[in-house]
């Protein structure tokens, strides 16, 4: 006759199921709900209390056998911590049951499903991914019991409901925008399809800086300013974005981004690597270093097109023991790559020289020595350059503050000139550093970086001329009343009015409390502070607190600090998100690239679009 104990256990068999692959006897006594796929919340068997079990973790199961249910705990103790082999036969209904394949509307299954699609999406994979042999091992390998949708089902179906979700979450995240910066661009993909993109960036409450990519439309209009500046308008509208609350938008130095920024009225910044990148093929351009560099584009394209040439180069590297990198190819539309060019070809020259000396028909492209001096000066001028493009291109941190401080640290210390200095370095540097100042010289500009400056708390006035500091005072002033102003008027609009103290609904008489006495004699000895007072006096308050050391982030000072400063901060966040560059929008098209593949070149523009905003804002 069984016992009690079996009993129960038996007849809770029928609602519970076991756990999969369990060894421990303790789970005997405890199962999952048939509904829960992934087994994650465990029930006693004997009083179907649900127990804590993390990751299978048996303790917690050993404490409630011995204080709620003694005599199976003793049961339980008495058959030792694991099950012998053939214990327990598992039911032929569990060995059905895992291997049916989930439902569709499962949890299980919605799961899956959804990381399958975000997957496609933030890792720009093509659909054909899924039905993939290897793809389909990999998936029945983790979970046999899952089926992956087809090709289609991930394109009409899972793909547009992600991008509806992301495109409500980044509506939700606009809608608190106060002011924005943009960044724009235009690309034609291997199909010859043309594009603009358009992306935003804002600082939110939190003092975090955000980059949303709003737009990859297809453009096929002729690239004019009146059409960008409409295609710009259009973005913003269909994102409910108001253009008084744009700051400044970024672009590159084309004209005809320039006149569609003139033609919209919006304050324009010339992205620096794009300007900094004229401003180099400006001062290279001479005879001598034309002949150097075109040499170093015919060496490099000589070792890049023979294997064999390849492999001797890698032996010479070995042999003088130099390192093992492979020489760069010169990108015209890449910042800096002809200087990283020509630093590869310096520092593999013996390398080069030794394999080009065996090659009769190659010992043409062995550098003379005044090659070499040509491509040693042009180094010298132009390393320092590189890493100020790459610094200021990042969409995670300010930007456009640095751009004050930094044409003032080219100016006097990289750009300057040197004892030591070549000819022709020194006439690099120097029409480099008159082609930066030329084209920075605009008042408006000028007005825009030194506002930038003086709300980083780590230059302030710095980098400011003593004669334009009265200036930008003045600017913030009127732009802090105005502001306080309007959040007055937006208080009293939607802020009911008091009942009056006087008397209350019932007539009855108010009784007054003892702080009530002195509040009237205690204010009316008090001036009234004047609100123009107020806000100089926080300005004031600013320009003589510490400047912080210039490691430290600006938008973490200005979470510190914002009680103590509310307008200057809501100005920080104003002009702080203004990008230095347009690296924002040119990445889309990078990314874009790796969506409209040779493979994929059928895509519809509104699917690339598509497909690009999941990939960049999931």
């Amino acid at each position: 006759m069984a016992s009690t104990s079996d009993a129960q256990v038996t007849a809770a068999d029928e609602t519970l199921q076991p756990k999969r692959k369990s060894t421990s006897v303790v789970w005997e006594y405890f199962g999952f709900k048939k509904s829960d796929d992934v087994q994650a919340d465990v029930f006693c068997r004997i009083c179907m209390a649900k127990v804590l079990a993390s990751r299978g973790n048996t303790t917690n199961l050993y404490q409630h056998l011995k204080k709620h249910h003694k005599v199976q705990y003793d049961e339980c103790m008495s058959k030792g911590s694991t099950k012998p082999t053939g214990h327990r036969q598992t039911s032929l209904k569990v060995s059905f049951e895992s291997v049916i394949p989930y439902e569709r509307s499962s949890k299980r299954h919605t799961e899956i499903t959804t990381t399958i699609t975000e997957y496609l999406a933030k890792d720009m994979r093509p659909f054909t991914t899924v039905s993939g042999p290897g793809f389909v091992k990999m998936i029945k390998t983790l979970d046999k019991r899952y089926d992956i949708p087809s090709e289609s089902y991930f394109k009409r179906v899972a793909i547009p409901e992600l991008y509806k979700k992301c495109k409500e979450k980044v509506t939700a995240d606009l809608k608190a925008v106060e002011f924005f910066a943009a960044t724009t661009d235009l690309w034609t993909s291997r199909t010859s399809e043309p594009y603009q993109s358009l992306t935003i960036h804002f600082i939110n409450e939190d003092f975090n800086l955000n980059a949303r990519c709003l737009q990859t439309a297809y453009f096929p209009d002729d690239h004019t300013g009146e059409n960008i500046a409409e295609g710009l308008r259009e973005g913003l509208l269909t994102w409910n974005l108001l253009e008084e609350k744009l700051v400044c938008i970024t672009t590159d130095n084309a004209t005809n981004m320039v006149k569609a920024a003139d033609l919209n009225g919006w304050l324009r910044l010339q992205c620096f690597g794009h300007r900094l990148h004229l401003a180099i093929e400006n001062a290279l351009k001479d005879d001598r270093v034309a002949r150097a560099t075109g040499l170093c584009r015919k060496i490099v394209g000589h070792f890049s097109h023979s294997s064999k040439k390849k492999l001797a180069m890698a032996e010479a590297q070995r042999e003088l023991q130099l390192p093992e990198h492979t020489l760069i190819t010169e990108c015209p539309t890449r910042w800096g790559s002809k200087e990283r060019m020509i630093e590869r070809v310096l520092e593999q020259a013996k390398a080069i020289v030794q394999v080009l000396s065996g090659d009769r028909y190659a010992r043409s492209l062995i550098p003379t020595w005044q090659d070499t001096d040509v491509l040693e000066s042009i180094h010298k001028a132009l390393h320092p350059l590189l890493e100020f493009t790459d610094a200021l291109s990042g969409e995670e941190y300010v930007s456009i503050s640095y751009l004050k401080p930094l044409l003032h640290h080219l100016a006097t210390s990289v750009l300057a000139n040197d004892p030591k200095d070549t000819d022709l370095t020194r006439s690099i540097k120097n029409r480099v550093q008159a082609y930066l100042s030329d084209k920075y010289k605009d008042p408006t500009t000028q007005e825009l970086l030194d506002v930038a400056s003086f709300l980083d708390p780590r230059f302030k006035t710095t980098y400011i001329s003593p004669d334009n500091i009265p200036t930008i005072k003045s600017r913030l002033n009127t732009e802090m009343l105005e502001m306080t102003r309007q959040e007055k008027r937006s208080r009293t609009e939607t802020v009911p009015v008091p009942q009056s103290q006087g008397a209350s609904s019932s007539g009855a008489k108010t009784k007054k409390s003892l702080g009530s006495l002195f509040k009237n004699s205690a204010t009316s000895t008090a001036l009234p502070l004047q609100l123009e007072d107020v806000v100089e006096a926080e300005l004031t308050s600013y320009m003589y607190a510490a400047v912080i050391d210039g490691e430290e982030d600006p938008l973490a000072w200005w979470k510190a600090h914002k009680i103590n400063f509310p307008q200057l901060s809501k100005l920080a966040r104003k002009y702080l998100c203004v990008p230095a560059t347009s690296a924002a929008s040119e990445r889309l098209f990078s990314t874009g690239g790796n969506i409209v593949t040779c493979t994929r070149s059928s895509l519809k523009p509104a699917k690339v679009d598509m497909l690009v905003f999941l990939a960049k804002n999931l």
